[in-house]
């Protein structure tokens, strides 16, 4: 049996919850765009900062040595986090940052850079790049772009109405000129948790790289990219209840060793000549020049409050908090929930996006700000999506295990008077 959170203890932990706005209690359910922060987060930054902060990897000081080895200790946790050996881990600005980075490396190979390793990357004007049609922007344009610079062809696997990804499409996509297929874990708006085995499989089948974009599942799931078997993952810092400005990228080590570099410059070399240079091997390849050295040292200290709260419970909190959530959100009249599957069997996390019939997103944020609830608004980064769906912007509520049940019934009441107080309902 699983033990419950202790939730007074967790909310302590982060002050933020404390606040009130506009007068009420905050009630903070838009973890989906960034998480809030733990004192031991704010802590571990502060404390490097003040204690060991300089340069790493770049000198033979005490002061650097200290910083160097927790940076690098950094890096062995939020590894071990996602089930990863710390060499499989790439440090990077963010999730963004990070799909870029294999966009962009890609690019490089087609260039002929990093050959012969790297070869079997490039690509050839016809070559296919597959995402999904629920994809956030940052796991769209980065390929988009890479097929307006090397002549590939972009697809996607279409969204049933339900949410769900429409497998028996993929099977049709997918082919022999699949190159890549790129997709989320989690919708970051649907919520709901995409088939990564079967997408795995298919792109297996025809040779094609999986690149997979775990934000929304690295706060919530616990994640074991090799056992998922993915090539490239990326997450960020800020989802994950850890700093800005900080985020990871996963990779198969035989495939980090196979790309060439993105960015170049100091840090991320074995010699210079004017003429040449020879690059590091993975993961310093890929980190040129100066890191987000105290915001990696945050990022560990926010996986490791995670451990310390342990994943079963974080999750039963959570399934409840959905749960509630997506009940409570069925009962109220003029409400359209996006990506509601009938199958029961489709897993999902603690998010909901949302349409208020007559009014428009946007001023359903007001209200709800009004009152001391925090959602978020707009097209999420996923427009086609959207536009898919009907819509050109959506109300989205995201909670996680600091979250009380108390919260998400302040947060359906204030969602039920919506439509009387912009009188939609008469």
């Amino acid at each position: 049996m699983t033990l419950a959170l202790d939730l007074a203890a967790v909310r302590d932990d982060f002050p933020i919850l404390g606040e009130t706005v506009n007068g009420a209690p905050l009630v903070y359910l838009d973890s989906g765009a960034t998480s809030q922060k733990p004192r031991a987060v704010i802590d571990a930054e502060v404390d490097f900062l003040t204690r060991a902060n300089a340069a790493v990897h770049r000198g033979a000081h005490t002061l650097a040595a200290e910083a160097t080895e927790l940076f690098e200790d950094a890096r062995i946790a939020v590894a071990g986090f996602v089930g990863a050996e710390p060499e499989q881990l790439v440090w990077t600005g963010g999730a963004t940052a990070g799909l870029n980075l294999v966009a962009y490396a890609i690019g490089n190979a087609t260039l002929g850079r990093g050959a012969p390793a790297s070869a079997p990357f490039a690509l050839r004007p016809g070559d296919e790049l597959v995402v999904t049609e629920a994809e956030h922007h940052a796991n769209l344009i980065p390929w988009q772009e890479l097929a307006a610079r090397t002549g590939a062809v972009l697809r996607h696997i279409p969204v049933r109405d339900d949410g769900t990804l429409d497998l028996d499409a993929a099977a049709g996509i997918v082919g022999p000129r699949t190159r890549v297929v790129a997709f989320a874990h989690v919708s970051n708006v649907l919520g709901i948790v995409n088939p990564v085995a079967e997408l795995v499989a298919l792109a297996r089948s025809v040779g094609a790289l999986t690149v997979l974009d775990a934000c929304q599942s690295a706060p919530h799931l616990s994640l074991d990219l090799p056992e998922l078997g993915v090539d490239l993952a990326v997450f960020s810092g800020h989802k994950t209840f850890g700093p800005y400005g900080v985020g990871a990228l996963y990779g198969r080590s035989e495939v980090l060793e196979a790309l060439p570099p993105f960015l170049t410059g100091g840090s991320m070399i074995t010699s210079v000549t004017l003429d040449s240079a020879e690059y590091l091997p993975p993961p310093q390849r890929f980190e040129a020049g100066t890191q987000p050295v105290s915001q990696a040292v945050g990022l560990a200290a926010a996986v490791r409050y995670l451990a310390g709260l342990g994943s079963d419970r974080i999750h039963a909190q959570e399934r409840t908090l959905e749960r509630r959530m997506r009940d409570g959100l069925r009962t109220i009249e003029g409400i359209r929930l996006l990506g509601d599957p009938v199958d029961p069997a489709v897993e999902r996390v603690s998010l909901w996006s949302f349409e208020v019939e007559g009014v428009h997103a946007h001023d359903v944020g007001q209200f709800l700000d009004a009152r001391g609830v925090a959602v978020r608004v707009g097209h999420h980064c996923a427009a086609p999506l959207h536009r898919r769906l009907g819509l050109t912007a959506s109300v989205r509520a995201s909670a996680a295990f600091y979250n009380t049940e108390d919260e998400i019934d302040v947060f359906l009441d204030a969602v039920a008077g919506v439509r009387a107080f912009f009188g939609v309902d008469r």
